[in-house]
């Protein structure tokens, strides 16, 4: 019926329409992410392995890290001790994975403190400009010290313990942060967006939320992470010394400040959390390096 009535009118109907382009393939976007970042996706694993260690520690063939047996004392890496033993028989393997534990503690941790408090004295004294100057003026007083000097003196007053070494780092780490975060609102206050939400009175906190911070997300993501992996060797420089976690807590410089002494016999004590801290802090590095590759315009390979 619908035929004799298209004939009838004189239309035909017409056929279908050829594909001008083939759809488009959706295979292989691990490989290209892969190829395309490398530096994201060989920092993102090795990161993302220290994490499970330290999650999972205490099924990877690990004993009491704090277990003293004076007559297995200084027993050489074996099928039975893979890392050996210290100067009071405690197992060097054990301690070296539970260590990961507070070395990634301190590191996320102080990388979120110091990316919280510093965006937001950067947001508000960046586009406050009345208490740019008074609040900036601080951040410089602050950064003039150096942030283990600081960290030192902190935990001089506070004692050894895990959150006060938190603590201490954070307050040396984040007016770097809020000095990065100003100089970005600073550029993004000028744009037409930002003019045109002032124009139409939209509240400041409002104009902040909507956006300006939505856009210094990548700088800060950045920034986190070499945040992270300079919280983890100031924590293991901390405890080196003797100023850091308490030694009777399982840390990778604590095991290594315990081994020195014997180093030049026993070198394994100290090279096992050496290299364990060596690669975690590289892959963060190498996370941070690919996320500023892939996030900066300015320095992306391709559109």
């Amino acid at each position: 019926m619908s035929t004799a009535t298209s004939v009838q009118s004189g239309y035909t109907a017409a056929p279908p329409l050829a594909d001008v382009l083939p759809p488009v393939k959706q295979r292989g976007r691990v490989m290209t992410f892969v190829r395309r970042n490398p530096a994201i996706t060989l920092g993102g694993t090795l990161l993302m392995l220290m994490i499970l260690i330290a999650i999972f520690a205490p099924y990877l063939g690990t004993v009491d890290p704090t277990a003293i047996s004076p007559v297995k004392r200084l027993r050489a890496p074996s099928a039975q001790y893979w890392f050996g033993t210290d100067m009071l028989g405690r197992d060097v393997y054990s301690r070296v994975i539970y260590g990961s534990r507070v070395s990634l503690i301190v590191g996320f941790s102080v990388a979120a403190i110091a990316s919280a408090i510093g965006t937001f004295i950067g947001l508000v004294s960046g586009f406050i400009r009345v208490i740019d100057a008074i609040v900036m003026r601080v951040m410089d007083g602050i950064m003039s010290i150096p942030a283990i000097l600081l960290a030192i003196a902190l935990m001089a007053l506070w004692g050894a313990s895990v959150e006060n070494v938190i603590v201490a780092v954070s307050i040396g780490e984040f007016p770097r942060v809020s000095r990065l975060i100003r100089g970005v609102v600073l550029s993004l206050r000028e744009q037409p967006y930002v003019e045109a939400a002032v124009a139409s009175g939209t509240r400041v906190p409002m104009i902040i939320i909507k956006h300006i911070l939505p856009n210094t997300l990548a700088p800060l993501m950045v920034n986190a992470t070499f945040i992270c992996a300079a919280a983890m060797l100031t924590e293991a420089a901390l405890s080196f010394i003797g100023a850091g976690t308490p030694p009777i807590i399982p840390s990778w410089g604590n095991i290594m400040a315990e081994g020195r002494a014997l180093w030049q016999i026993k070198p394994y004590i100290v090279f096992f959390p050496a290299v364990l801290l060596c690669i975690t802090v590289l892959s963060v590095n190498l996370l941070g390096d690919g996320l500023r590759d892939a996030l900066d315009p300015r320095l992306a390979k391709r559109l």
